[in-house]
């Protein structure tokens, strides 16, 4: 040993006193300890499940008639703890149908779905009652008695909406339209809840009339966060193709990047929807709406009988440039400030048939 200048030692070691072999052996034994305890941490957290906050008790649902269907599952109606609900059941393939891209697609759809929805909270936004991922003892009970849920299956149960669709809704009314009163309120409906989306730094990405349902009382409420996402800091890490043809911004069609502006955008497509109780485009196909949208500003024809307070929200909402486009708290402002007593809709105060805009009769 060295004295230190304190008078003390210092531990300093000869190397040709050191038992390598010994050294080597310890090492060993107290890696292999490690690896023991830590495989033993593994096994023992995935024998108990991670529970989430948004997780149903299975044991409280009954599942009842279809009610809708779509490529990826069906949509029911059914009793959860005792409420009125619909169940989404999403199903991503039974193992070799699908491809394993396709498949964590459809899983990532749903986790995404769900970890949006569940956290929402407003009168205007469809209320997110739980879901459950498919596992080997998750039995659901249908008036026929209990079924099994496969681990390809999973569910989504949100609160059931008797009014259906506002798309169905407005077909119902293509002949004879809204009143302007009517057409105002479910406008502000959807501002609200777009508003409150935006608020919460979410955006829906695939606003049409379909994903908007109707309660017994006509309050519309905004549904299916599929492909919603919270907005990224960033413009250009949101970029795609998302959303529904017709409905989508300029930008999205032209795969830019975007921001919650294109909800606006689709928020104007479906004002125009509510008012005129028809459909954009029709007759165009995807690539047609896309060329003329993106290169020749081809927007739907507003009636000439359209107030032009509702006019100019409809045409400030689709406006090419995102940075034009107003955000939803000033859309909300800009309808509550609209006077409907004086009529103003498709429906002419002394006839009955209808507005005159078009002079030819559209749809059946």
């Amino acid at each position: 040993m060295e004295a230190s200048a304190g008078g003390g030692e210092v531990g300093f070691v000869r190397a040709d006193r050191i038992d390598l072999k010994s050294l080597d052996e310890q090492l060993q034994r107290h890696l292999s300890r490690a690896w023991t305890m830590e495989k033993q941490k593994s096994d023992k957290e995935r024998e108990i499940p991670i529970k989430h906050a948004w997780e149903i008790d299975p044991s409280k649902l009954i599942i009842k008639t279809v009610i809708a269907r779509g490529t990826f599952g069906t949509v029911h109606r059914g009793i959860y703890d005792g409420q009125d609900v619909a169940v989404k059941l999403l199903d991503w393939g039974e193992e070799g149908q699908r491809s394993q891209a396709e498949v964590s697609s459809v899983r990532a759809a749903f986790t995404q779905e769900v970890s949006v929805w569940h956290r929402l909270d407003h009168p205007n936004v469809t209320k997110f009652i739980g879901a459950a991922m498919g596992t080997p003892d998750l039995n659901i009970q249908t008036e026929n008695g209990f079924i099994g849920i496969p681990r390809n299956l999973c569910c989504v149960v949100v609160e059931y909406l008797p009014g259906g669709t506002l798309k169905s809704f407005l077909i119902k009314n293509h002949r004879r339209k809204l009143a302007y009163k009517v057409v105002v309120q479910l406008a502000l409906d959807l501002a609200r809840g777009l508003s409150y989306l935006h608020s919460e730094k979410i955006v829906h990405r695939d606003v049409k009339t379909e994903n908007m349902l109707l309660d017994r009382n006509r309050t519309l409420k905004i549904a299916d966060f599929g492909v919603a996402r919270v907005e990224a800091s960033n413009p250009n890490d949101m970029t795609g193709e998302t959303g529904t043809l017709g409905y989508m911004a300029p930008e999205v069609l032209n795969g830019n990047p975007y921001n919650r502006k294109c909800d606006v955008y689709s928020f104007g497509i479906c004002l125009w929807e509510m008012y005129c109780c028809d459909m954009p485009y029709p007759d165009l196909s995807f690539s047609e709406v896309t060329t003329a949208v993106v290169r020749q500003n081809l927007r739907p024809e507003i009636p000439r009988c359209c107030p032009s307070s509702l006019a100019n929200v409809m045409k400030r909402c689709w406006d090419a440039s995102p940075d034009k486009r107003p955000e939803m708290d000033e859309v909300v402002s800009l309808l509550e400030t609209i006077d409907t007593s004086k009529g103003g809709g498709m429906i002419p105060v002394d006839q009955r048939q209808g507005c005159f805009c078009f002079r030819k009769c559209r749809g059946p």
